[in-house]
């Protein structure tokens, strides 16, 4: 008996089944709640939505095979044109299913909002009125994670630590550009943008390492943009916080300019001190000394503006994402920065004498409240307030000269 090889086309079905086994459905194989509960939710919508496309994909295969030119007893009825009970299946059905997908998602998606608060950390354990939340916030740089856990006081790059069964409360930005923060066992997928702050609450259940990515394209190192998120028990956690605590190196805000400069493939990294207000910073845009925060400017906007006082400290917020990619402007030109309303000779003699010239006194802000504009009493009371009261003290003797 004579074996015949395979054909090409078999052959190459059989390799791509083959290649599938190298796969893992990690969507479909939640290790937390949030995980599970999306996943009941695709599943629902799946199942909803293949009530009308197993029936159409047979019946077309159906009417392909019984109205094909070799059948002959197949029935000829060019003048029919409708049928009442057809049409009431073919639009009836359809739109109930939509009714149905529309009301599930709709509730399934709001109960999962990733800014809502988890109301339960398993199917079978009801979350405590005194349970606490471990705080975790998320950095994207250009081209790796910053994790910074302000209650234990330490950092990691590229490296997640978590309790299992516990609530993690994350809150994310990114330094130059938009980026996608994922952890597909634990919950879905959330940005984090620049100058904004998002949010995602997850949990895990089931101890293990998972996989972390950044899920859209960001730029030349994307695709090393990945990271091992370990969940452990509560002694583990504690554990690890304890040996992080015992390294020697800190984030401060020098040391984040230097990690956010444009690197790839880079290995998961401790630090034993972090700065209180750098995620703070990195939100408004302001980590580097002397830089207005975004979040003052807006409360100056919000009364009226500065005026000529303030026209020192702004700068151009579309010059920081080359500047910290580490890359030029794509027209070649460094982006026009307002530094002042004043002519050439003016501007001269005002910056000539900034260098020297000390405020007398720091505590006096008349000229800020001649102009309705006291401190702003906010988050950044304590870290812009100098700021402010530099501008109108600079502005003030640059007036006097003028």
């Amino acid at each position: 008996m004579r074996i015949l090889p395979p054909a090409p086309g078999a052959l190459a079905l059989g390799m791509s089944f083959l290649l599938l086994t190298g796969c893992k459905p990690v969507v479909l194989a939640p290790a937390g709640d949030i995980a599970e509960r999306q996943k009941d939710l695709l599943l629902a919508a799946t199942g909803l939505m293949l009530i009308v496309i197993i029936p159409v994909m047979c019946l077309t295969l159906w009417f392909a095979w019984k109205y094909r030119a070799a059948n002959r007893q197949a029935a000829y009825r060019p003048d029919w044109d409708h049928s009442a009970k057809f049409e009431l299946a073919i639009w009836g059905l359809p739109l109930l299913i939509i009714i149905c997908l529309g009301a599930l998602t709709w509730v399934g998606t709001h109960l999962l909002d990733p800014y809502r608060p988890l109301d339960r950390l398993s199917a079978t354990e009801e979350i405590a009125e005194d349970h606490q939340p471990l705080k975790v916030q998320v950095v994207a740089l250009d081209w790796k994670w910053l994790f910074i856990y302000p209650e234990q006081d330490i950092a990691a790059v590229n490296e997640l630590v978590v309790p299992t069964d516990r609530e993690i409360e994350f809150s994310l930005t990114a330094s130059s550009v938009m980026n996608a923060f994922y952890i597909p066992a634990m919950a879905g997928m959330i940005y984090a943008m620049p100058g904004m702050e998002t949010k995602l609450h997850g949990v895990f259940n089931h101890e293990g390492e998972y996989q972390g990515l950044a899920s859209h394209y960001s730029g030349a190192g994307f695709s090393g943009m990945r990271f091992k998120a370990h969940a452990t028990d509560t002694a583990g956690f504690d554990d690890w916080v304890s040996r992080a605590r015992e390294g020697q190196d800190a984030l401060t805000r020098d040391e984040y300019l230097r990690l956010e400069a444009p690197s790839e493939n880079v290995a998961p990294r401790i630090y034993a001190e972090v700065d209180p207000d750098l995620f703070a910073r990195a939100v408004n845009l302001c980590v580097e000394e002397g830089k207005m925060c975004m979040a003052e400017m807006m409360d100056i906007d919000s009364r009226g503006g500065l005026g000529l006082e303030g026209t020192i400290n702004i700068q151009s917020l579309t010059h920081d994402k080359h500047a910290r990619r580490g890359a030029r402007p794509v027209l070649g030109h460094q982006p026009i920065m307002v530094t002042s309303i004043c002519t050439p000779e003016e501007a001269a003699l005002m910056f000539a004498d900034l260098g020297s010239t000390q405020p007398t006194s720091r505590a006096d802000q008349s000229r800020l409240q001649s102009r309705a504009l006291p401190v702003p009493d906010s988050l950044f009371d304590r870290l812009i307030a100098p700021t402010i009261r530099d501008a109108g003290n600079t502005a003030g003797t640059a007036d006097q000269k003028l």
